[in-house]
């Protein structure tokens, strides 16, 4: 079996292979380094285990069609053969030939069932979760609790938002931030030119909105109101007492003794610039 294993840029960069969350990502990267020669895994479940992938990743994958499954719980990379091409020396074919036999390639090389998948036996419970009982292509529901449905999967999606695709969210984190926010898209922008800025990594970007990204907008709107406010703000021109004009005029010291005409010329001039201040 060759030991090289290789993935198909138009594939793993596709807008539909990179809305998947990480961890279904991740997922579909280690059943490709561990496939057959064939593309085929005998062991899903092994390997979720190992990369610490959940069932609702497989199924993300299933639902996508990025891997399709057979009734004995063996999957196949669907585009194994668009990734991958193995010299006739070094190729061993498939141990699952009755499963290949139910494959054809498409006109881009791509694995696809030329019929349709057996029935579930009557004595399997149909509340009991099997793999080799999914579908080719889709979510058996009638094998799946509704909690661990087809429509669990798609509320864990997450969509890229903003000018740059960074900030990933849920359709349900998405309206959550739309009813609590007023300027709920404004965050959103402002955390994805900060993350193409700064480089910034989150877990859980909708956390981040919540818990720092709106108080910084908020911030950032009170300095500019508060900048604006003092830079429009007016001098207030105010005219001296005639005493003063006097002292400046005829060379007298400013310390120069004071009546009492002077001292409520003063008082007057102090509360009209208070007055013009505060207005």
């Amino acid at each position: 079996m060759a030991e090289r294993r290789m993935f198909a840029k138009t594939i793993v960069f596709s807008d539909e292979f990179l809305d998947m969350p990480p961890t279904s990502r991740c997922l579909y990267f280690t059943l490709g380094m561990v496939a057959d020669d064939d593309g085929f895994i005998n062991n899903p479940k092994s390997v979720m285990r190992q990369c610490g992938a959940s069932m609702d990743d497989l199924k993300i994958l299933i639902t996508k069609k990025f891997v399709l499954i057979f009734d004995d719980g063996v999957v196949v990379i669907k585009h194994w053969r668009i990734h991958n091409f193995i010299r006739k020396d070094t190729y061993s074919e498939t141990k699952y030939k009755d499963d290949k036999a139910l494959l054809e390639l498409d006109e881009n090389k791509a694995y696809s069932m030329n019929i349709e998948p057996r029935q579930r036996p009557v004595n399997v419970p149909s509340t009991q979760v099997r793999l080799g009982k999914v579908s080719i292509g889709k979510i058996n529901t009638k094998d799946i609790p509704a909690d661990e449905s087809s429509l669990s999967v798609k509320k864990n999606i997450k969509h890229r938002y903003g000018q740059y695709k960074h900030v990933m969210l849920t359709d349900i984190e998405h309206k959550k931030l739309l009813k609590d926010y007023a300027n709920a898209e404004e965050c959103i922008t402002w955390f994805d030119e900060y993350i193409e800025m700064k480089g910034y990594k989150a877990n859980s970007h909708y956390l981040a909105i919540r818990k720092w990204v709106a108080g910084a907008v908020e911030k950032e709107h009170e300095k500019r109101n508060h900048g604006y406010n003092c830079s429009s703000r007016k001098s207030a021109k105010i005219e001296l007492p005639e005493y003063m004009k006097q002292q400046r005029t005829n060379g007298l010291p400013a310390e120069s003794p004071a009546t009492d005409k002077q001292i409520a010329e003063l008082k007057a001039m102090q509360k009209q610039i208070k007055d013009k201040n505060n207005g």
